[in-house]
């Protein structure tokens, strides 16, 4: 089997004397060394530099990048992070120079244009929610999930309730807790019933005037649509708590539902997954969060106002704000690239995205459950949560093994081992963008690798230049700089 060569390192490349250009001398005195760098701030000697011609420095670089594995270049069937394809026109768009030349602290007057498209994207996310006002701040999803419940804590506080808990259920994604403990509330956990849905007794019995929130999931982690979304509105609302979305799997349902039809009083997005703005490379950089009116005076100022004379400002007069949770409006840059997807998009067009999301899982699900059973029964929607469980019983075959040995197939893994109420998940989402060859391709890999040798699945992956790294302990003893042998 072939099997890819470890690119060395710029420094084991170095040549003494190799240079990427000639440049002229200083036309001006050297400063003295002392001036520059104080003494105590000076190594013994300098630090070492490769030394290279500019091709060896290209080379190296695009045989690094051909490692990487991409949306681009690669299936990506990551569950719960909707790695869907990245539109090229939305980034055409948001490089044009007059959007991105634009600088904040410009006057208002000269940022028309832009607080423009902000304001319509607002009403947009509104009205797709079904709720009343949105936050453009957050600066990801989970900080999204943060801003919504310390908006939460600001309303219960404004109408002098001191109410502590947050009920999530078991299947939630990790940040749910995280983000209720930041907010000053405890968290409590609802656990799911057999069919994979929220435990309506568990819920009941653990429901009270004491209840802030209750972040919900839906569809779900497992990929399930809960129908007793309007049930628990209705019990949560009658003890006067709010019910929270994890907008997560919007793509699922954009179109189709709305979550404040539902009964939901507040939500996050992420652009990223629905509405395919870049994701990953340091974060999704946004997170926008729509509200019912009565908890709109807590949101994050600024927002974007529409004037009498139809001009649009920045509204910073919200004495009842939480303040702020980013600078500036938000990343713009990520919102202008929702904003064109989604009006590339139209009504029907979102719509559509959802249709095929969940027709791409079911179609997906039903070409490997035989050989990787969904514990969970029924239709699913963007995505499903197979298992190897079988597999790790009867050959010693466990879900990391199968997630290795798709690298070698050029597939991204899936989720595996999340959520954590599923032994040995594979958790999979195939996202709208896919073509069915693709699934096709995708699901005869699944079966090709579920009837290999053991040895070679523990052993994977084989084709690339490190095979299985100690995850462990490159987690807890990192090397992160180079040291000359």
């Amino acid at each position: 089997m072939y099997k890819l060569q470890q690119p060395p390192l710029l420094f084991e490349s170095s040549r003494p004397g190799r240079s990427t250009a000639v440049l002229p001398g200083p036309d001006v005195p050297d400063a003295p060394l002392d001036d520059l760098i104080p003494p105590e701030h000076r190594a013994a000697e300098p630090p070492p530099i490769p030394e290279l011609g500019e091709l060896d420095v290209v080379r190296h670089y695009v045989n690094l990048s051909t490692l990487n594995m991409s949306i681009d270049s690669n299936f990506y069937p990551l569950g719960s992070c909707t790695m869907k394809y990245n539109p090229k026109r939305n980034e055409r768009l948001a490089a044009t120079s007059g959007f991105g030349a634009q600088h904040p602290y410009q006057d208002e007057s000269t940022l028309q244009g832009i607080l423009s498209i902000l304001y319509e994207l607002q009403s947009i996310l509104a009205e797709i929610a079904g709720l009343d006002a949105v936050s453009l701040q957050p600066a990801a999803g989970a900080q999204g999930e943060l801003t919504a419940l310390l908006t939460a804590a600001r309303y219960f506080r404004e109408r002098g309730e001191k109410r502590r808990q947050v009920l999530i259920p078991d299947s939630a994604h990790g940040t749910n807790p995280a983000s209720a403990h930041l907010s000053g509330f405890e968290a409590v956990t609802i656990k799911s019933d057999a069919r994979g849905l929220v435990d309506l007794a568990d819920f009941k019995a653990k429901l009270s005037s004491d209840t802030a929130v209750f972040m919900m999931t839906n569809p779900n982690t497992l990929g399930l649509f809960d129908p007793q979304i309007s049930e628990i509105a209705e019990l949560l609302h009658g003890q006067g708590g709010l019910l929270y979305l994890d907008g997560a799997n919007m793509n699922a349902i954009l179109g189709i539902v709305r979550p404040g039809d539902m009964g939901v009083d507040l939500m996050h997005y992420n652009p990223h997954k629905t509405f395919s703005g870049p994701h990953g490379g340091g974060g999704p950089g946004a997170g926008p969060i729509a509200v019912r009116k009565m908890l709109a005076p807590f949101l994050p100022a600024p927002l974007v106002a529409r004037r009498d004379d139809g001009r649009f400002a920045l509204d910073y007069d919200r004495p009842h704000s939480i303040g702020r949770v980013r600078s500036f409006f938000g990343n713009t840059g990520v919102l202008f690239r929702a904003y064109c997807y989604i009006r590339t998009q139209g009504p029907d067009g979102l719509k559509r995205i959802a249709q095929h999301a969940v027709l791409n899982a079911n179609y997906l699900k039903a070409l490997v459950e035989d050989v990787f059973p969904v514990p969970h029964e029924g239709r699913c929607m963007h995505e499903f949560v197979a298992s190897a469980r079988n597999m790790a019983k009867d050959r010693g075959v466990r879900a990391m093994d199968v997630a290795k040995r798709l690298i070698d197939y050029n597939v991204h893994a899936p989720t595996v081992y999340f959520p954590l109420i599923v032994p040995e998940a594979l958790m999979i989402e195939p996202t709208e963008s896919e073509s069915r060859e693709t699934l096709e391709s995708f699901a005869g890999t699944l079966r090709t690798i579920a009837a290999e040798d053991p040895e070679v699945l523990h052993a994977a992956p084989h084709t690339t230049p490190i095979t299985r790294p100690d995850e462990v302990r490159a987690a807890k003893q990192p090397v992160l700089t180079w040291r000359k042998a």
